[in-house]
Order: structure tokens, then C-alpha cells, then sequence
């Protein structure tokens, strides 16, 4: 927090209005998973067995400068040289979150050194039914869980990264908080899916009023042990408490194609370099007020954690709303509460589109 704060002032004392909070590093689109909600593994084959090399890896991330790196895929830990570019990273001491669906990552513990600069961020979309509909795997819940145990044995920091998705039971995803408390995460991520172009379910993403209905219902009357890995100014976002515009320089993408035009879901060219990407994006053609319709109903954190962050350290208000939305951290509502009330039938249980896998789980390797 204070490798962030200090980041984030010194933009600031340096008149910088767009700067990048987070790198988001793809070193590789290949994954183990076919996720209903997610295209990356519809490129074609040559693209799915490239790789960006480690040096690739180093001198963006020197490029951009930002204090932390989220390295997502495909799935990383399925990377021939992933450990390189972790140790390199760690040397560098950027805060990485190694997003990871943990399939591998109980067999994968070995080629890692516990570090305060690293985090494994596990991909847990719920409790079982419905971790394992959101992914399409049967027993992926059960493989994840067992890679979270080890590494938390092994001394690692370890979060969870959700995804929630229309039709998800408020109740199970706070019965799902309950247990990864239980289980001793440091965090828990949270996000509502977004319409990616290639995802084969493309009815299941949130449109933006019923998003702020089911974050209200899960975040309000909240538990007083339940951490989230979050700037508590974004989980008011979605929960519809305040509103904020989108900042996509904020986690900046790159990926074998190079510098991602505008952001981590969306493909509107590529830059060669980090400042070609600042200088030569259009920025006002994309969030809400743009009338893009392509982000009318996006509310994801790689589009407004960043414009969170910005509000605690660029205003005063924003800073005493942070302060207050730390140490008040209830947000009793009797209203939020009656939602809990309404019958709901799971995701899982009323989309034929969606097919589980259920090939066993010891088949997956890298």
C-alpha cells in the first residue's frame, strides 16, 4: 500500500493526469481450461504455442514503470520460462499477482521462492457448482483448493480473483467468502464478467444496473473478517455508491502482439511501445460517457480500480472517503438485505449453453 501511495503522489507532484498503476502482462494465450466466459484460447494454434520471452517480459515492464504486475494468460503457470520471468520481476521488486486457475500450481510450487513481491491470485469464481460451471471443468474447484492449500503451507501470499456473472446466487458468493477466510487467503478480487467478442456464452455478462443490484446484495451487511484485495472506493462502484470514469492507461496490457489499444478487454490495435500506446490512443472514444457501445456496460477493475486509486491520492475527498471506507466497513442496508430473500436459480442449473468438461483431473499438465 505504501509502494502504491508513494507511486501515485510523486505522479502527482509531477502534474501526471494518465500514468499506469498496474502492468497487465500476457506472456502466453495457451491455457489448460475453455472457460464459457472467456475467447483468449480461440486464437489459432501458432498463436496459442507462442510465448513472450522473459526479456520481452522485463523491458516492458521497465518501460512502463508502474509498482505492480498482474501476470494473467492463458494461464501462466503453463509458460516454459514462467520462473524466469518471476525471479526477474522479484529482482526488480514489482509487486506481482500471478493470476493462475491453480491446476498446476501444487506441481509448479517448486520453481518459486516465497517473496513479499510475490502473490499467487487464484481464479475461484464461487463455491464448487458453480466455480467449476464458470470454468467448465469438473473438479477444478476441488484441484484449485489443494493448490491453495499447499501454497499457503509453502509460506506464499495467496488471493483469490472472482468473476461474477449474471444469474450467480448473492448467498453462495458470501457462503464463498466465509470459506476463504476460513481457508486463511490474505484477499479476495472481485469483478463482473465483461462481453469479451470470442467467449462462446455470451449471455451470461452482467449489464451494468443489474451489476450494481448484485454487488449491492453481496457487499452490503458485510462480515467484519472478510479482506478484500481492493481499493474499498471501487467496491462502492459497484455496489452503486459512487461513480466513477473509466481510466484504461490505468493497467495498461501487453501481450505478443505488443501494447494492447485501449485496454485488457478490448482489441483496437496494438503499440510497439508503452509511449506510443499513451500518445496515440484515442482515450475519449472508450468508457461509459464515450457512447462506445462496446463500454456501455463495462464496470470491470481493469477499467476502475485505477480511476479509484487516482481518487484517494488526487483529491481530499477522495482520500477521507477511503478513510472512512476502511474503518466503516459494514454498509448495513435493509434493502440489500431483502435481495438476499429472492429465489434465485443458480447459473448452473438453467444455461444448456454451457458445457462442463469432465475428463479426470490428473490428465492436466502443461
Amino acid at each position: 500500500m505504501w509502494t502504491v501511495a508513494s507511486y501515485v503522489l510523486k505522479q502527482r507532484l509531477a502534474g501526471r493526469k494518465r500514468y499506469p498503476l498496474v502492468v497487465m502482462l500476457e506472456p502466453l494465450f495457451r491455457c489448460n481450461l475453455a472457460c464459457a466466459g472467456c475467447g483468449k484460447i480461440q486464437y489459432p494454434p501458432h498463436i496459442l504455442k507462442s510465448e513472450l520471452s522473459p526479456e520481452e517480459c522485463f523491458r516492458a515492464v521497465d518501460e512502463a514503470g508502474a509498482p505492480m504486475v498482474a501476470i494473467p494468460g492463458g494461464e501462466p503457470l503453463m509458460h516454459s520460462r514462467i520462473e524466469e520471468i518471476v525471479q526477474g520481476l522479484v529482482a526488480r521488486k514489482k509487486y506481482i499477482y500471478l493470476c493462475t486457475n491453480a491446476l498446476l500450481l501444487k506441481e509448479k510450487l517448486h520453481l518459486f521462492t516465497p517473496s513479499k513481491y510475490l502473490t499467487f491470485s487464484v481464479h475461484m469464481d464461487g463455491e464448487r457448482d458453480h466455480h467449476d460451471f464458470a470454468v467448465c471443468r469438473e473438479g477444478g474447484y476441488d484441484l484449485a483448493l489443494e493448490g491453495v492449500k499447499a501454497a499457503l503451507a509453502r509460506g506464499f501470499r495467496v488471493t483469490t480473483n472472482t468473476t461474477l456473472f449474471d444469474g450467480v446466487d448473492p448467498n453462495s458468493v458470501r457462503r464463498f467468502f466465509d470459506q476463504m477466510m476460513e481457508l486463511g487467503v490474505e484477499g479476495m478480487m472481485l469483478s463482473p464478467g465483461y462481453s469479451y467478442d470470442k467467449a462462446p456464452d455470451q449471455q451470461s455478462f452482467l449489464p451494468r444496473e443489474r451489476t450494481r443490484r448484485l454487488f449491492s446484495a453481496i457487499l452490503s451487511n458485510r462480515k467484519s473478517n472478510w479482506r478484500f484485495n481492493q481499493s474499498p472506493l471501487f467496491l462502492e462502484f459497484l455496489m452503486g455508491r459512487r461513480h466513477y470514469a473509466c481510466t484504461p492507461w490505468g493497467m495498461p496490457t501487453f501481450n505478443l502482439f505488443g501494447w494492447q489499444k485501449p485496454c485488457y478487454l478490448l482489441q483496437d490495435g496494438y503499440a510497439d511501445t508503452h509511449a506510443e500506446l499513451m500518445a496515440e490512443t484515442a482515450w475519449e472514444n472508450y468508457g461509459a460517457e464515450s457512447g462506445n457501445p462496446k463500454c456501455a456496460n463495462c464496470m470491470v477493475h481493469s477499467g476502475y480500480e485505477a480511476s479509484a486509486v487516482h481518487d484517494t491520492f488526487f483529491t481530499l475527498r477522495g482520500f477521507l472517503n477511503t478513510v472512512r471506507a476502511t474503518l466503516f466497513t459494514r454498509y448495513r442496508s435493509a434493502e440489500s438485505a431483502a435481495l438476499l430473500e429472492e429465489k434465485i436459480v443458480p447459473a448452473h442449473e438453467r444455461n444448456p449453453l454451457v458445457q462442463i468438461e469432465t475428463r479426470p483431473a490428473e490428465k492436466t499438465t502443461a
